[in-house]
């Protein structure tokens, strides 16, 4: 090798380590207004669950006073409570649902 030889080194590639998205908890709150029916429809209806499992869901938040309903990403969490929300308001009930970040 003479002195003008560049040695040349091959570059080692990084692939930048994903994390992945933090899941969030939608959260069903009990209260003494909203009716057990009117919660059991908008589980089955916004969340997609069937008669039974919503039936378990909205016993466990009278009970208990608070139940989890979905364990799923925060853009999809934030917009199931808005629309089961909205339709609870339109129904002119008091209906709380939120989404918290799961730990």
């Amino acid at each position: 090798m003479s002195d003008n030889d560049i040695a040349l080194k091959p570059k080692t590639k990084s692939k930048p380590k994903l994390d992945r998205p933090k899941l969030y908890k939608v959260i069903l709150f009990n209260d003494d207004y909203t009716p057990r029916e009117f919660v059991v429809m908008i589980l089955k209806a916004v969340f997609r669950m069937s008669e039974e499992t919503g039936y378990r869901v909205m016993m466990t938040a009278h009970k208990l006073g608070s139940s989890v309903v979905v364990v799923c990403a925060k853009d999809i969490a934030e917009t199931k409570v808005k629309e089961a929300m909205d339709y609870a308001k339109e129904a002119g009930f008091p209906l709380m649902l939120t989404a918290e970040p799961e730990e």
